[in-house]
């Protein structure tokens, strides 16, 4: 006989969901996040869709809900510091504008939190609800970097609220889900005001409207000039996700889940703010108020509606986990994300009109990855874990907006069991990123004049701290 469905446990969970969502907004560095949980990092989330030890498997397989068995709530909070330093090796001023500095380091502190409720209706059907941070990105250059042109900060941020349920019959469990997921996004850069400037006094000159002494005043005074470009849109959206759980016996089990992609309608509004009046000579100032309004009303200049579209990829893993013995576990993992959605990031003005495109040409990516438990006795228990991440960033294709390249993960985790109620993960990660190059953009006097041309090498690396608390009842 069936148990009643219970609507007041299922209230509660979305109630605890929707306190946390109101005291903060998830984000995080990198444009794909796997931290979303902190139990799975210690294993580098190898076997994370075969795992399904805690309710974080509403993310990683909802089918694992069938595993819970009990009411459960698991809150991680996941500290992320990327260091991403760029070397100059060639790179070019823009017209009428210094070279710049090599930005610092783009990289930042950044706190991704996500919670999990798991309620079991009956011994064959569970709910869960997840909330968390499948996507973001936060790079920030000094504003003199050379490739302040390019990009100067970079921020994307997504809340996924995940309901999902599963159904067990004998070894095989299957579990959906459906994903609202609200994005938001923030880029900033410089425009070159000074060339701009520079060449409407020399188009003057040559039209005999002033001196061509003026010309050359007004370009040495507004010499390194620029306006800044903030560009802010957002949007949500709706995906699912679906996955399955097979028990091969009862010391191995095998997972598979798939994750749609997202298509994201970005609306908001490029606001463009000009330099003032530099110090010159007081008799070029008639000339420059002349000038004025020809440069303010030069079109990229002009503030107003945009809207971009970005398709978020479909994620698919399959993970593998088997209990060796008391002592030891170990488990691997196949995941495979299909970024070649996203090939540029183009703003469009509500006119139609191309405001900026910035060209990515994003491939397909896998990562692989292997986790091992060690039991020390029933409270303790150690974790590590490998894994190797493709980039979807190809050579040749490198912004200063995501200098991203291969990389390579380390981690160490342990649980510790206060009681039967409840349980605290702790893990470390160590990423070793490849050394990128980059060439942006066109090597050419066209592209050379507004934007400079930035040729380098990125340097990069990631540390990664999680702690989880799980509580069951």
């Amino acid at each position: 006989m069936t148990t009643p469905f219970p609507r007041t446990r299922i209230a509660a969970a979305v109630g605890t969901l929707a306190l946390l969502l109101g005291a903060g907004q998830a984000f995080g560095a990198g444009f794909a996040l796997q931290e979303n949980s902190g139990s799975g990092l210690g294993n580098a989330y190898a076997g994370g869709a075969a795992a399904a030890e805690d309710a974080s498997t509403v993310w990683s397989n909802p089918a694992g809900m069938s595993r819970i068995g009990t009411n459960q709530v698991a809150a991680a909070l996941n500290l992320i510091q990327p260091s991403m330093k760029f070397s100059n090796s060639a790179s070019i001023a823009a017209a009428q504008q210094p070279l710049g500095d090599n930005g610092g380091d783009a990289g930042g502190l950044n706190v991704v939190p996500n919670m999990y409720v798991v309620v079991p209706i009956n011994k064959e059907w569970a709910f869960g609800l997840g909330l968390n941070a499948p996507f973001g990105l936060v790079t920030e250059y000094d504003s003199q970097f050379m490739g302040r042109f390019q990009a100067i900060k970079s921020k994307v941020e997504t809340m996924n609220v995940n309901p999902a349920v599963s159904y067990k019959f004998g070894a095989l469990s299957i579990g959906a889900g459906a994903s609202y997921q609200k994005m938001k996004g923030n880029f900033t850069a410089s425009a070159n005001y000074a060339a701009v400037f520079a060449a409407t006094a020399s188009g003057a000159a040559q039209q005999g409207k002033i001196p061509p002494s003026a010309a050359a005043g007004l370009a040495a005074a507004t010499y390194g000039q620029t306006a800044n470009v903030d560009i802010t849109g957002d949007n949500d959206a709706w995906g699912w996700n679906i996955g399955a759980l097979w028990a091969i016996d009862s010391s191995s089990r095998l997972g598979a889940q798939y994750r749609s992609d997202i298509k994201q309608h970005l609306t908001g509004n490029v606001n463009v703010s000009l330099p003032g009046q530099p110090a010159m000579d007081p008799g070029l100032v008639p000339y420059y108020n002349a000038l004025l309004p020809s440069v303010a009303g030069y079109p990229p200049f002009a503030s107003g509606g945009v809207y971009a579209d970005v398709k978020l990829p479909a994620i698919a893993n399959v993970s593998y986990f088997r209990t060796l013995s008391p002592k030891w576990d170990i488990m691997l993992d196949v995941q495979w994300t299909g970024w070649d959605t996203i090939q540029d990031l183009t703003f469009v003005r509500t006119t139609d009109v191309n405001y900026s495109s910035v060209p990515l040409m994003f491939k397909d990516a896998w990562r692989y990855a292997v986790g091992t438990n060690y039991r020390y006795d029933d409270k303790w228990l150690f974790r590590g874990g490998l894994a190797y991440d493709q980039s979807p960033v190809q050579e040749g294709h490198r912004t200063a907006r995501l200098p991203d390249s291969d990389r390579t993960w380390l981690s160490f985790g342990t649980q510790y069991k206060l009681d039967k109620a409840w349980t605290m993960d702790v893990g470390a990660t160590y990423i070793w990123v490849k050394n990128g190059s980059i060439t942006e953009y066109e090597k050419t006097a066209a592209s050379i004049a507004p934007y400079g041309y930035v040729d380098g090498t990125y340097s990069n690396n990631v540390v990664i701290l999680s702690g989880q608390v799980t509580y069951s009842f």
